[in-house]
């Protein structure tokens, strides 16, 4: 990982607390992971503890590590690091993206709330008319449409179900059954139902060739005027272009943690739009929250060392589910 990354993730106090279960290399790797110097760490590293700016492990990376048994991935999405190589060789994986949902389920409850209010256009007239109280909008009682039951999207159903707001939750999950989305507070429906019956759509499905551009024109069409789109997920699943025009229109407003392209270019209306908050991918884990990922790592060297199985575990079969 970058030095940075390690220092921000890894303080003095969590890397004594790995020493106490690991043998640990003097130095952090940077780069590449073929040179000589990191060749001279790999030929006896048994655990590999890996974070954001590490590059892939393939075949010839791994074949400087004989003795490596586990890599423990300090972030959340290992998809651009654990390559076919890391399966061929029988290698223990594991993520902190348990430890990095928790900052995006918060951000996500806290611009669904906002939306719910229809903050954004409201802000943006406060210079020109004080709302009389008729016109206020108020989230009790708001639908609010889930598009994936992943471990953030199960996490906002359950902070969203919890809050006393007396939200109508509806949930789009090709893996879900109407029983498990019950259980989740969530009425399963089809994509199409939920955009027409949500006044809040929040994204959190993965990153798949299935899922590119799932909100689509026609989706985006039928979420009802002065309707929100939230995407805390990845900016390709929405059409860019189609919301563009929507949220240029007024017709709806966007939060917008991803984008596609990303970052977009300089100048682009979804930065100046008035009903839209596009913010750089800070809903996960930044600043004072990224301890959390080296906690979660250091936890899993413990359990690796006293021969456990790995709380973050993931299989090659995860990933085609996974961001």
């Amino acid at each position: 990982m970058g030095l940075d990354v390690a220092r921000a993730v890894f303080p003095p106090g969590l890397r004594e607390r790995l020493r106490r279960c690991a043998d640990l290399a003097d130095e952090t790797l940077t780069g590449s992971l073929t040179g000589t110097g990191a060749g001279s760490v790999l030929a006896d590293t048994q655990l590999l503890i890996t974070g954001w700016g590490c590059p892939p492990l393939t075949a010839d990376v791994l074949a400087l590590a004989p003795r490596l048994q586990a890599v423990v991935h300090s972030a959340g999405s290992v998809k651009s690091l654990v390559t076919e190589a890391v399966w061929e060789r029988g290698l223990l994986v594991s993520s902190a993206a348990d430890a990095n949902a928790g900052p995006v389920v918060d951000y996500t409850v806290a611009v669904i709330t906002l939306a719910s209010k229809r903050a954004l256009p409201t802000a943006a007239r406060y210079g020109d008319a004080w709302p009389a109280f008729s016109e206020r909008e108020g989230a009790d009682g708001r639908t609010v449409g889930i598009i994936g039951a992943s471990r953030i999207g199960r996490g906002v159903l359950a902070r969203l179900a919890a809050s006393g707001t007396g939200y109508r939750l509806l949930l789009t999950d090709p893996y879900v059954t109407g029983r498990e989305a019950a259980s989740l507070g969530a009425e399963l429906v089809p994509l199409d139902e939920l955009c027409r019956r949500s006044s809040v759509v929040s994204v959190h499905a993965p990153e798949l060739p299935e899922t590119y551009r799932l909100m689509d024109a026609s989706m985006l069409a039928l979420v009802p005027d002065g309707g929100t789109v939230v995407n805390t997920a990845r900016g390709s699943l929405l059409d860019t272009e189609a919301l563009t025009r929507e949220c240029a229109s007024g017709r709806l407003d966007a939060f917008l943690d991803v984008t596609d392209p990303e970052p977009l270019p300089a100048g682009h209306p979804l930065l100046t739009l008035p009903n839209v908050l596009a913010t750089p991918h800070l809903a996960g884990a930044q600043g004072s929250e990224v301890i959390r990922l080296g906690v979660y790592a250091v936890e899993e060297a413990e359990r690796f060392a006293r021969g456990e199985p790995l709380r973050g575990g993931l299989g090659r079969a995860d990933l085609t589910r996974l961001a």
